[in-house]
């Protein structure tokens, strides 16, 4: 095991930077395999090819670790999006989703609807924008047969309760978009019938990085639509017929993958196993909480949960319409790093964001209250 201080001391983002829901800077583990592998790439000795191949099995085992899924469960893919437009064709019957997910679900849902005509969509109400094992029990009708919903909600940062929402859903699948939360959460993924995330945020590895999980029933349910020859039966060799996909997440593949993405997401996956996903999410809810109680010193509206059972790392602060640009200047101008979207600065930190960045958020907020309170 791995301290989490000593995790910590393996990234070296500059100073300010609170934009972590948006993308994670990669740290030295992950560099330093980026650097082997384009050594590999570069110089082709021998084995070169046989230890690029490997990569795809050390991913998977990385991705079981972290999730409870078993590893011939589990497919690498270059992002969240495209193991979800996977699952999105292959389900038939209805989805259920908030229209106020990330346009990830909903337009994965909605193309297949529109191309296929087999999977049907039912726009769910929320609460405030999150989505609840109440508000979807009382949702559901005799033809839905699946769930879709985001373990973290991008705009809110609310945490779902992906436990509650199983025990309502009963034996209709469930479809997590994991990427909000997959690193920084130790949630129980088991219980889902279809898991995706990238690997550019919370994990810390890098664009061109994710997974595909898929449990046993997933796997006997979704058809398979868009499944290359890497996704057929028997072995990964060309042959002279267009054969069947095979059984399992493979399937879901179109070529082969990145063998450095495979890499990069495999270390940071590895250390971060190492020190635990728990060790992960207690250190950053103390630095958001920290974030929350800074905005209320300076009085400015925090709209995300306060509540540690339904956030992770982000916290969106809502000023009055008319003092969101003093307030996004002042965080520019003291090299503050947030996202700001239809009137909400969303706040995300890791464990690695340290003093010098809370003291430059603090001096922010100062210059924000000063310039409105003149």
């Amino acid at each position: 095991m791995t301290t989490i201080d000593a995790f910590a001391t393996g990234f070296d983002e500059e100073p300010g930077y609170l934009n972590f829901a948006r993308f994670g800077p990669i740290g030295t583990t992950v560099r330093s395999e980026q650097l082997a592998m384009n050594d590999l790439l570069g110089r082709g000795r021998f084995g070169t090819i046989e230890s690029l191949s490997s990569q795809d099995e050390r991913v998977r085992e990385a991705v079981a670790a972290l999730t409870g899924f078993r590893p011939d469960q589990v497919a690498f893919q270059p992002n969240t999006t495209e193991p979800l437009m996977h699952a999105m064709f292959g389900i038939t019957g209805t989805v259920a989703m908030a229209p106020s997910e990330f346009p990830t679900l909903p337009y994965a849902a909605v193309r297949s609807q529109q191309a296929l005509g087999a999977l049907a969509v039912q726009w769910l109400e929320t609460d405030n924008g999150r989505v609840t094992p109440g508000n979807i029990r009382d949702q559901l009708t005799d033809s839905t047969t699946a769930v879709g919903v985001s373990l973290v909600d991008f705009r809110t940062g609310y945490l779902a309760d992906i436990e509650g929402i199983r025990q309502v859903i009963g034996d209709r699948l469930l479809v997590v978009d994991a990427i909000q939360g997959f690193g920084v959460v130790d949630a129980p993924y088991g219980i889902a019938d279809v898991v995706a995330s990238g690997g550019q945020k919370w994990t810390r590895a890098g664009w061109g990085t994710g997974f595909l999980a898929l449990s046993d029933r997933a796997i006997d349910q979704l058809t398979p639509v868009f499944s290359g020859w890497t996704g057929s039966e028997g072995d990964d060799e060309p042959v002279d017929e267009v054969r069947p996909p095979t059984r399992g997440p493979r399937a879901f593949t179109v070529t082969n993958p990145d063998p450095t993405a495979q890499a990069r997401f495999a270390a940071a996956l590895e250390d971060i196993a190492a020190v635990g996903v728990a060790a992960i999410n207690e250190r950053v809810l103390e630095t958001t909480s920290r974030i929350i109680d800074l905005a209320d010193e300076f009085g400015i509206p925090v709209t995300s949960s306060r509540a540690d059972h339904e956030r992770a790392g982000i916290v969106v602060i809502t000023p009055p319409r008319d003092q969101l640009t003093v307030l996004t200047a002042s965080m520019h101008n003291h090299g503050v790093t947030a996202s700001t979207r239809a009137g909400n600065v969303r706040l995300s930190a890791h464990v690695s964001t340290d003093e010098e960045t809370m003291t430059m958020l603090r001096g922010s907020f100062t210059s924000f209250a000063s310039a409105i309170n003149v």
